[in-house]
């Protein structure tokens, strides 16, 4: 009996390694408040995947990259996260604003508001942070199921949708080694002792603000609780609360970000003295030690893609950041220099109807960047 039973449980664990797969999740970008444009965006990945699917399975070192299981493949239906809907009262609101004015300026000005209007309101209002971590956490969700069902996660963030792939590392990557954060920030003494004492896996930045250890502020400073005893009490929640606020573990593969404006809004990235600027050099160490990729994919024709950075050198990363890597396993690539064969008026809107020019590229950054991990050479 105990033979037959130990033949079921393996034959369901052998069928659940079998059906585990890769599931691409997409998110949009900004001006899709409507059924009309959510049926353009939904539609548009719905063409793309296949053609998607079909470039990373034919390269045999892409496969073995992101699934480093030959059982894993790529989902046949895309997984999208959709949250442009949540924009909309606003969105209604400056457009009732807009309409006030519209008899008391010249038609040529009113249009150009609208489209301004239209086309950067979602990006401004996802930005905020009332508005971004619910995102985050419905998005985290999707990851969670994704996770359940044994499946692996690239996320694809799209124009605006980039910025929450940016926030969804930050917030939910498990970056963060309690000791060495509790070394840093001003805690008692005995304080630091009970946290090396009683240690925890590694959590993030969402769980240390779920479970009252600290918040980020509207100014880009983390700030924690200055009570000892609430410091202690909160503390001991963070393992819970991490099950849910954070990323699963091993279940993000990676990003690919395109017709990307992040570094146009998030420039003060750029600035030494910003201090969030600590914790994302721990999110890009993460990233590389953990084996994980972060891709940007722009049209040269877009005018709204922003390249990232200029490709570095894992040294010249280690020296920029002034960190060290320990056995790197991961990947940042920019490849901004695609054409599309699109005018500039439509390239932005452009990367599913070009799906082979644009899966091509996401292909090339993959490799590339590998490439530069390997051998040393630019990535």
């Amino acid at each position: 009996m105990k033979k037959i039973l130990g033949l079921i449980l393996g034959l369901i664990l052998l069928q659940n390694i079998c059906f585990a797969g890769v599931s691409f999740l997409y998110i949009n970008g900004s001006n899709n408040n409507d059924d009309k444009t959510r049926n353009w965006f939904e539609k548009g990945i719905k063409k793309l995947h296949p053609t998607l699917k079909q470039k990373f399975e034919k390269n045999p070192d892409i496969s073995a990259f992101f699934a480093n299981n030959p059982e894993y493949k790529i989902n046949e239906e895309p997984v999208i996260f959709f949250w442009g809907d949540k924009s909309k009262k606003d969105l209604d609101f400056v457009k009732n604003q807009l309409d006030l004015t519209k008899a008391l300026c010249p038609t040529l000005a009113y249009k150009v508001r609208s489209v301004i209007a239209s086309c950067m309101h979602d990006a401004i209002w996802v930005q905020k942070q009332h508005n971004m971590l619910p995102i985050l956490d419905e998005l985290n969700k999707k990851v969670i199921e994704e996770n359940e069902k044994g499946n692996k996660v690239i996320l694809y963030g799209y124009s605006a949708g980039t910025f929450i792939t940016y926030e969804y590392m930050f917030n939910k990557m498990r970056y963060i080694n309690a000791e060495e954060l509790f070394n840093t920030i001003n805690v008692s003494e005995n304080t630091r002792k009970f946290v090396k004492t009683h240690p925890i896996e590694n959590t993030c930045i969402s769980a240390l603000s779920k479970s009252g250890i600290g918040f980020v502020s509207q100014s880009g400073h983390l700030i924690f609780n200055n009570n000892d005893d609430k410091l202690k009490e909160n503390y001991l929640k963070i393992q819970e609360v991490s099950k849910t606020a954070c990323a699963p573990a091993d279940t993000l593969e990676g990003v690919v970000n395109y017709a990307s404006p992040l570094v146009l809004f998030y420039s003060d990235l750029a600035d030494p003295d910003y201090e969030l600027n600590y914790y994302n050099k721990l999110m890009m160490k993460y990233i590389i030690e953990q084996g994980l990729f972060f891709i940007t994919v722009n049209y040269r024709e877009d005018p709204l893609g922003f390249p990232t950075s200029r490709n570095l050198t894992l040294d010249e990363m280690e020296n920029v950041m002034n960190l060290k890597f320990n056995e790197p396993k991961g990947f940042v690539y920019d490849n901004s220099s695609v054409w599309s064969k699109r005018s500039f008026m439509s390239a932005h809107t452009s990367y599913w109807s070009s799906k082979r020019a644009f899966s091509n590229a996401v292909v090339k950054a993959f490799i590339e960047g590998k490439k530069g991990l390997k051998n040393g050479s630019k990535i």
